[in-house]
């Protein structure tokens, strides 16, 4: 591990050899081996499917794991899957979960589903991908997903096998005995052939692949982008952007002693490289607690008590998981913890003071891109960690603020300068980003920088901020939601003349879609009745918006598109004045919004006589979108 504190040590490990020179695996068997290899009998993968501190867990040692992927892989192959195949999975987390992502990519093309989506939705990526094999849950109390995938499977006739994971292997008598007599049916109403993962896998060498190990740099994975409407973007990542995450872990972060605890989904890029990809590089041991990770029953309650169970030195979380654990007592040992990694979604000032306060551990927050293979920045573990800043770019990551001249020429901006966030690095597939040509289109700057559609500048110290969002999209929790699929379902109300989606700031999942309606001419509707509509043909539950507001007329601009910078002002005045009056700040309130070039939107506000100003700012703290006082 090597000391990373600030753009000068960046600098001096990429010094040391370009990115093509490194000695790195160049296949991701190879990746596998090598940590089998090197750190064998050592704990590689945990996972427990209840969140109970002295519940049931499996452990898999790196010759275990390795040994389970062979297998994965060789069934997959016997499955007709070969390189340029693709197998797909739809998990909540498991120990499968984990050997389906590695297998897969081994064997093939791995496709990671998220397994909240919609069946139109997880049949359009199955379509879009041609997956050939799909990894899912056999039917299980309490969760509908095999229902789901077997609905999503019958209109995704490249879907020849399906693999079931019986969650029932986890639980101990009595509940294992129960589970059976209860457990849902799930008619087959495709015509894929339906198989026992766990079962077919042993029928598979666990020893040595069947096929040769192509060692020639490919597309080992499918992730898809948002996926909440239509047909998803599906970006790919080849082997050399999966290693270099897993080599900046191990070079940077992680070494084979610590313990990693990750409650996130392995169908999202953070826990699947960051994560995954450097527990391999380094050999730290990573777990994952609950199929649901922080959605688990009981996993906020207990977390801290899970960190004492397993000596956790480093947590990975979200903004709106650490708003949940801050609510909840710190009640166990956690001296191991030495770190906490954030990402997915900004993280407000006063979650991070009131983190470390509780932990004594600061949160290194970062910046990554399912288009980029994940990682891009972080405030350096060893340095200055800026709040609001998403640190410094990583070795071999290069990042450009960029504006256009207006005739299709890009130029740098300067120290401070915002402008779009452009980025070159390993994890880059330059020219063919996502599966569908057309979407390349236009996406890169000078022929290998990713547009990233984000805003932002860089400050005269290297670190690099995010000051808003090109493409307009709802960030909630991490999840990206498209304002057109709320505009386009209230358009659908006869009484509707035009809708503005936006996101409005909020205290827990950082934003919250809401959409502010214009009406027909001398037509009728109330709130009630748009929100009743929303929620009949919304079918994203995260999408439905959680306020709607009917005004006389929306802003527009001088070719008739709603202009939403206005009705973000609106917003933002709106959520702060109510936060205020809810924490009896009398007199206090929003008097303008303004648009500051470096930070983005920030509220201006009025001062009232006697106001207690630390508490003030505990409450505004809350939100990612600063403030400050009008006078």
């Amino acid at each position: 591990m090597t000391k990373f504190a600030s753009v000068a040590d960046r600098n001096a490990i990429e010094a040391e050899s370009a990115w093509a020179e490194r000695p790195v695996a160049k296949s991701m068997y190879g990746f596998l081996s090598e940590a089998k290899e090197r750190f064998g009998s050592r704990p590689a993968v945990s996972f427990q499917l209840m969140s109970g501190p002295g519940d049931k867990a499996e452990t898999l040692t790196w010759s275990d794991l390795h040994g389970r992927v062979t297998q994965a892989a060789n069934l997959f192959r016997s499955l007709g899957v070969g390189e340029k195949d693709v197998v797909a999975y739809v998990l909540p987390n498991s120990m499968e979960t984990v050997v389906a992502l590695l297998g897969g990519a081994v064997a093939g093309i791995v496709n990671p589903v998220n397994p909240l989506l919609e069946p139109e939705q997880i049949s359009a990526i199955l379509r879009e991908t041609n997956a050939k094999v799909v990894v899912t849950l056999k039917a299980f109390p309490k969760t509908d997903l095999p229902q789901k995938v077997a609905e999503a499977v019958r209109h995704a006739p490249s879907v020849k096998t399906v693999l079931e994971v019986d969650l029932n292997r986890y639980l101990a008598p009595p509940k294992s005995w129960i589970v059976p007599l209860i457990r849902p049916k799930n008619p087959a109403i495709h015509t894929a052939n339906i198989k026992d993962f766990n079962a077919e896998m042993r029928r598979h060498s666990a020893v040595k692949l069947s096929f040769a190990d192509g060692t020639t740099d490919r597309v080992a994975a499918y992730f898809h982008t948002g996926g909440t409407t239509g047909m998803p973007k599906v970006a790919q990542h080849k082997v050399s952007g999966m290693v270099y995450n897993g080599w900046l872990g191990q070079r940077l972060l992680f070494t084979e002693q610590d313990v990693v605890i990750c409650p996130l989904p392995l169908f999202h890029v953070f826990a699947a490289y960051p994560i995954l990809m450097s527990m391999i590089a380094s050999g730290a041991h990573v777990v994952f607690p609950t199929p649901q990770g922080y959605r688990g029953e009981g996993v906020f309650d207990n977390f801290w008590k899970l960190v004492e169970r397993w000596r956790v030195s480093y947590m990975i979380t979200v903004p709106t998981a650490l708003a949940a654990l801050m609510q909840r007592p710190v009640n166990a040992d956690v001296s191991s913890l030495r770190g906490a990694f954030s990402g997915s979604a900004p993280l407000p000032i006063e979650l991070f003071n009131r983190f470390e306060k509780a932990t004594g551990v600061q949160i290194i927050e970062g910046y990554g891109l399912t288009e980029c293979t994940c990682l891009v920045s972080c405030n350096p573990p060893d340095g200055i960690k800026k709040i609001g800043s998403v640190g410094i770019p990583f070795p071999h990551t290069q990042v450009r603020i960029l504006r256009t001249d207006g005739m299709g020429a890009f130029l740098d901006c300067g120290v401070d300068e915002v402008g779009e966030i452009c980025v070159s690095n390993p994890g880059v597939f330059e020219g063919s980003t996502y599966t569908e040509v057309d979407k390349n289109r236009d996406l890169f700057a000078d022929g290998r920088f990713l547009r990233t559609g984000d805003l932002g500048r860089i400050d005269a110290d290297g670190y690099l901020y995010i000051t808003g969002r090109a493409k307009d999209l709802i960030i909630r929790g991490g999840h990206n939601i498209d304002p057109a699929i709320i505009e386009e379902a209230l358009m659908g109300h006869e009484a509707v003349a035009f809708v503005g989606a936006i996101g409005q700031p909020d205290a827990f999942a950082g934003e919250l879609p809401c959409a502010y309606v214009e009406l027909v001419k001398n037509a009728t509707a109330t709130v009630e009745e748009l929100m009743d509509y929303a929620r009949a043909h919304i079918h994203e539950r995260a999408a439905l918006p959680k306020h709607i507001e009917i005004l006389h007329e929306l802003p527009k601009t001088a070719v008739g598109k709603v202009f939403k910078p206005d009705l973000r002002r609106m917003a933002i005045t709106r959520v702060y004045d109510e936060a205020l009056n809810a924490a009896g700040f009398a007199g206090v309130r929003v008097e303008q919004v303004i648009e500051d070039k470096k930070r983005g939107l920030v509220a201006r506000l009025s001062r009232a006589p006697g106001t207690d100003e630390e508490r003030l700012k505990h409450v505004l703290g809350e939100f990612t979108r600063p403030w400050e006082w009008i006078d």
